[in-house]
């Protein structure tokens, strides 16, 4: 396998044409095309769906950029250590699910690094992705999140694919919205009473290799006729904000995040359902001094402003 050839498909995969590629590489167009097919015709696979619109990744096409890009990666770190004599920096990487005290633990454990040179990845996602990431994609630690009745398929899952797994937290999930929303000031809320609102939820499924059928049972109750689905977690305040006929299931949030959102968190009779927010990394893997720098801030976080 030609590692030039990989590193024109990671191009092409960033700007989905061949042609721009070919601009900033600087290379003839033939030429990375010719490279890719060869490459392609090496690992067996098709990268890349060719169409008027341009290159797009297949399935296959997705995992191995997963790969090439961590090749790609560690080539450049090697080159720039052995090459240019570069420091060698201080290191930390983390997929998580979107949550106020998961991010506000990584906000305080921000502080805590030194002025040496430092890389930091945080990414919010699914729990399929930050697998896939932990996997895959050289993010060292991952947190991920289901319902305690998939415990048993989870666990069986992560052994099954080499991942260590450490319990976070369990909590139930509560309802935030606006402090203007007609419930706000209910001492009770019930799933009834929350029908006639428009519920926001997140748009990826939590559980891998389960039917989203199946997942979308077990997460959503079947009362509600209107959703927002969203991806990302700025919005999902501005609405919740901005739209006090919305409402939104979610670990426990901070007084500080409610402040200055202007919302107000309840908790719902009717909600049993338990979750569990668990610490996944590789088997063999040696915590960092910043991975357990970011576990304190994570504990110290849990204790303030997860409600057991």
């Amino acid at each position: 396998m030609n590692i030039l050839h990989m590193k024109y498909a990671v191009e092409v995969a960033k700007l989905g044409s061949l042609n721009k590629a070919a601009e900033t590489l600087l290379i003839a167009q033939p030429n990375i095309s010719r490279s890719i097919k060869e490459l392609e015709s090496d690992l067996g696979i098709t990268i890349f769906n060719r169409s008027a619109k341009g290159m797009v990744l297949t399935p296959e096409g997705e995992e191995f950029m997963g790969y090439a890009q961590g090749i790609l990666r560690q080539i450049d770190e090697v080159d720039m250590l052995y090459r240019h004599g570069s420091p060698k920096k201080q290191k930390f990487s983390i997929s998580v699910p979107r949550a106020c005290y998961i991010s506000e633990a990584f906000a305080e454990f921000s502080k805590s690094i030194d002025p040496n040179p430092a890389e930091i990845f945080y990414k919010e996602t699914n729990s399929q992705r930050t697998i896939n990431n932990v996997l895959n994609n050289d993010y060292k630690l991952g947190i991920i999140r289901y319902a305690e009745n998939f415990d048993k398929y989870f666990k069986s899952m992560l052994e099954e694919k080499g991942l260590c797994y450490e319990m976070v937290a369990e909590f139930s999930y509560i309802i935030i919205m606006s402090g203007k929303h007609a419930l706000a000031n209910k001492d009770e809320i019930t799933f009834d009473d929350l029908c006639p609102y428009i519920e926001i939820a997140h748009a990826d499924p939590y559980v891998p290799s389960l039917p989203l059928s199946k997942v979308v049972k077990e997460e959503l109750p079947d009362n509600i006729d209107r959703r927002i689905f969203i991806f990302e977690r700025a919005s999902q305040f501005d609405l919740l904000s901005e739209n006090p006929d919305t409402f939104m299931w979610v670990s426990p949030a901070s007084d500080k995040v409610l402040q200055r959102y202007g919302l107000v968190q309840k908790r719902c009779v009717d909600n049993k359902k338990v979750y569990k927010d668990v610490l996944i990394y590789r088997e063999g893997y040696k915590l960092s001094k910043l991975d357990k720098q970011f576990i304190t801030a994570l504990c110290d976080s849990k204790r303030r402003h997860l409600i057991i």
